[in-house]
C-alpha cells in the first residue's frame, strides 16, 4: 500500500520554526521526486513549494525561498521541510506528494495534478 504521511504541523508564533515530516513507504522512494504543497483556508492549492529531486537537487519557490528548506533522508524514505521565520500568512494544511522522476518535468508544468501519490496533510497554524 502507497502511503505518504506527514508530520511536523502544529501551533507557532510568529517568527518560529517548525520541520514537517514526509514518510514514504508502499513504492520506489529512490525514484520519485517529492514535493510539499499548502492549501490556507478558504483558498485553492499553491503551486509546490519545494521539491526534491532523485538526483538530490532541490527547489523552492520565490515565496518561501530564504525561509523553506526541502532535504532527503533516502536510508529513511523521508522528506523533511524545514521552515524557519513563519508569518501568519503561512498558515495552512502542508501535504507532500510524490511524482515519478520521469515525470517531474510535466509536474512541474502542470502542478499538483501531475503528481502520482498524495499524504493527508498536517496543520500549520501561525499566530501573529
Amino acid at each position: 500500500e502507497v502511503q505518504l504521511v506527514e508530520s511536523g504541523g502544529g501551533s507557532v508564533q510568529a517568527g518560529g520554526s517548525l520541520r514537517l515530516s514526509c514518510a514514504a513507504s508502499g513504492f520506489s522512494f529512490d525514484d520519485y521526486a517529492i514535493g510539499w504543497f499548502r492549501q490556507a483556508p478558504g483558498k485553492e492549492r499553491e503551486g509546490a513549494l519545494c521539491i526534491s529531486s532523485v538526483d538530490g537537487s532541490t527547489w523552492c519557490a520565490d515565496s518561501v525561498k530564504g525561509r523553506f528548506t526541502i532535504s532527503r533522508d533516502s536510508a529513511k524514505h523521508t522528506v523533511y521541510l524545514q521552515m524557519n521565520d513563519l508569518k501568519p500568512d503561512d498558515t495552512a494544511v502542508y501535504s507532500c506528494a510524490a511524482v515519478h522522476d520521469t515525470r517531474l518535468i510535466v509536474a512541474v508544468t502542470t502542478g499538483a495534478d501531475g503528481y502520482d501519490y498524495w499524504g493527508q496533510g498536517t496543520q500549520v497554524t501561525v499566530s501573529s
